[in-house]
């Protein structure tokens, strides 16, 4: 815990964050979903999502890591591989060593509806940004780097 940080503000702060990053989500998904300018049926939902961000930057992810690396239980992944799969965005690759592990690998489709979901996501955002002072967007750019270190270390395993 960080020297000059009360219990009482870290239960503040995290009770904020628990509060506002999961509506924060939910509202950029709730614009995205109401966009005319992207079809409804291939949006993937967030889950299918995550997963296929994840095979982007892992290629060759097994379904086991990338369980581990969601903090998901493999069954739900695997269900997600198989829909994923079915439509098209993620191939299974059987692994030469073990034909039990399938390694999974991305589909120029996946390729292509992940980059259109994050630039109409990126735009909903930046729209949202240019309403905000000048100090609220300094706040907030300030906050990024210590975001990403709390998204590590929920990462991390449980000790």
């Amino acid at each position: 815990m960080p020297e000059n940080a009360s219990d009482e503000d870290i239960r503040r702060v995290a009770a904020g964050l628990v509060a506002c990053l999961p509506a924060l989500s939910r509202a950029v998904e709730r614009r995205v979903d109401l966009d005319d300018s992207y079809p409804k049926p291939a949006k993937p939902s967030e889950a299918q999502l995550a997963l296929l961000r994840l095979v982007e930057t892992r290629g060759g992810i097994t379904v086991r890591d990338a369980a581990e690396a969601l903090l998901m239980k493999p069954n739900n992944v695997s269900a997600l591989v198989g829909q994923l799969t079915e439509q098209g965005l993620l191939e299974r690759r059987q692994d030469p060593a073990d034909k039990r592990v399938a390694h999974l690998h991305l589909t120029a489709t996946a390729r292509h509806e992940i980059a259109e979901v994050e630039h109409l996501m990126g735009t909903h955002v930046a729209r949202a940004l240019r309403a905000l002072s000048d100090g609220e967007l300094d706040a907030l750019g300030s906050a990024l780097g210590a975001l990403g270190s709390l998204n590590r270390q929920l990462h991390r395993p449980a000790r």
